[in-house]
């Protein structure tokens, strides 16, 4: 690598929740590095995306969807933790849906317009839109609600554009050597990655508010004889929530470990057994101290 020219910077990927961010992040790093699940607020924590090449190496921050909802303490963290990746970047991508633009996405603009680095508008899902003309048309609305130094159509499900986003990016990162090595798909470790593993599989198999009142934090991480053995406690926040979590019999809890088991098996490519156990810390998810203690970063 010649490092004479070579870009390299931070790429906020901000936007309301569930516009499909961790699904562009992935698809542009070409692994998974952030969970994935329809429910809103699925990512919590400030996640590095890196892809390197030739030229440059772009640093995606996948950051908790920007939401109106800051009662709990955890949700004012999310919130704060987005806040600070669009003050630290050196470009801001501002994911909508293409089409829809909701009072939300307005709330993220108008912190967008505030901060100094230019953002390039990206809208998602146009695999969904119907007819072709119509995506001409929300194009031409974003361009009359900001600025924005770039818009660019695409979607991260089928990959439609992707290439010409990453063309696009280095162009507005500063001349600078490579902050990670070509290696390096994300700055999390593989019990992080481990955790977020287990808590998808747990939005997925759960209903309702329950999976925003959850968290996995991993008590055991052992790698030996070439296969990986994963000790991982659920905290719940009420005693009601334990046996919904557990399930007739243990079937859920069962269910639950079984696809997390499956998915770290194809991630790490290596036998996995996944030990899981439930248990409750009331109001987790409103005190500073238990969050700090359960991995969240203090911003």
């Amino acid at each position: 690598m010649n490092d004479a020219g070579f870009r390299s910077g931070f790429v906020a990927v901000v936007g309301r929740p569930n516009v499909g961010k961790s699904t562009l992040i992935n698809a542009l790093v070409g692994e998974k590095v952030s969970i994935v699940t329809a429910k809103p607020q699925t990512t919590r924590h400030r996640i590095l995306g890196v892809h390197s090449d030739q030229d440059s190496q772009i640093v995606f921050v996948d950051t908790p969807g920007l939401h109106r909802s800051s009662g709990k303490a955890m949700n004012k963290l999310m919130n704060r933790t987005a806040a600070s990746a669009l003050a630290d970047a050196d470009v801001i991508l501002f994911v909508t849906e293409a089409g829809r633009f909701t009072a939300e996405d307005g709330d993220v603009l108008e912190r967008i317009r505030r901060a100094s680095a230019p953002a390039i508008a990206l809208l998602n899902k146009v695999d969904t839109v119907h007819p072709r003309e119509a995506v001409l048309a929300a194009l031409a609305e974003m361009s009359e609600r900001h600025e924005f130094a770039e818009l660019i159509p695409a979607s991260a499900k089928t990959g439609q554009n992707l290439d010409r986003l990453l063309d696009t990016l280095p162009g507005f990162l500063p001349e600078s050597p490579p902050f990670f090595p070509d290696e390096m798909r994300t700055d999390r470790n593989r019990e992080f990655r481990a955790a977020e593993t287990i808590r998808e599989k747990l939005t997925l198999n759960l209903h309702e508010e329950l999976p925003y009142g959850l968290t996995v934090q991993i008590e055991r991480y052992a790698e030996s004889d070439g296969k990986l053995e994963i000790d991982a406690i659920i905290w719940v926040e009420r005693d009601s929530q334990k046996g919904i979590v557990v399930g007739k019999a243990g079937a859920r809890l069962k269910a639950i470990g079984r696809a997390a088991r499956l998915d770290l098996k194809q991630q790490l490519g290596m036998p996995v057994h996944v030990g899981l156990w439930v248990k409750v810390r009331e109001n987790w998810a409103n005190s500073d101290k238990d969050l700090q203690n359960l991995g969240f970063d203090a911003v």
